[in-house]
């Protein structure tokens, strides 16, 4: 018999890609002997999913920490460069 309970809760809905939820539910109505079959397969496709997506989000993550670094870095090369052109200009001024 079918459960009336889904086994995605609302955090997966918000994760998962709407064909995959669709597959999930589909897999849900279809009998017993068939959807043992699919679902140790289903489930090892939403765990990829799933990882798939944090890594992303950490690639993400880094590459906008690496584009915050860069700006900092730029900025203080600019500002050693102003300030050795104005020691350049002052060293200029004493001679």
């Amino acid at each position: 018999m079918v459960s009336s309970e889904s086994r995605l809760d609302d955090r997966d809905t918000m994760e998962l890609p709407r064909e995959l939820l669709d597959l999930g539910r589909r897999i849900d109505t279809m009998p017993n002997s068939v959807r043992g079959e699919l679902q140790a397969s289903y489930d090892q496709v939403v765990d990829c999913v799933r990882r798939r997506r944090r890594i992303l989000n950490l690639v993400q993550e880094a590459l906008s920490q690496l584009r915050l670094d860069i700006k900092y870095l730029m900025f203080d090369l600019e500002t050693t460069r102003k300030e050795r052109d104005e020691l350049r200009a002052q060293l200029d001024e004493q001679e």
